[in-house]
């Protein structure tokens, strides 16, 4: 596995690992927001799997930001509130891919974290 597609796999595995661990505040709640981390980290790991698969190929990169981008709206859209504005700014973090440049998913998947914490800070 090369540096990249590594650094990749390991910040998918650490976002799906926060989406499972963590608990929100009052049961439904807990419910919802457990929801929205989990769609976001199944979403995520998607991403992952088809850059990791095509690690230089710069439309494949596009194509699959594009996709998660599209999703993650969609799922914020389910959503209200800090939850949603949380979705909304993973999804913007997925359309700063869409051109394709690799540097900048490297940089990227270094934030995910941040965001699923973003997600379930919400939830507070």
């Amino acid at each position: 596995m090369t540096p990249p597609r590594r650094r990749l796999a390991v910040a998918a595995a650490t976002l799906t690992l926060a989406a499972l661990t963590t608990a929100c505040g009052a049961l439904g709640q807990a419910v919802d927001c457990n929801t929205a981390a989990n769609d976001a980290s199944k979403i995520v790991t998607e991403w992952t799997s088809a850059i990791t698969a095509n690690a230089t190929d710069t439309k494949a990169l596009g194509d699959a930001s594009k996709s998660a981008a599209d999703k993650t709206k969609e799922l914020a859209g389910k959503y209200d509130g800090e939850v949603a504005a949380a979705l909304n700014d993973l999804a913007a973090g997925f359309s700063t891919l869409e051109d394709g440049d690799l540097g900048k998913a490297t940089e990227f998947t270094g934030k995910i974290t941040g965001f699923q914490t973003k997600i379930t800070s919400a939830c507070t």
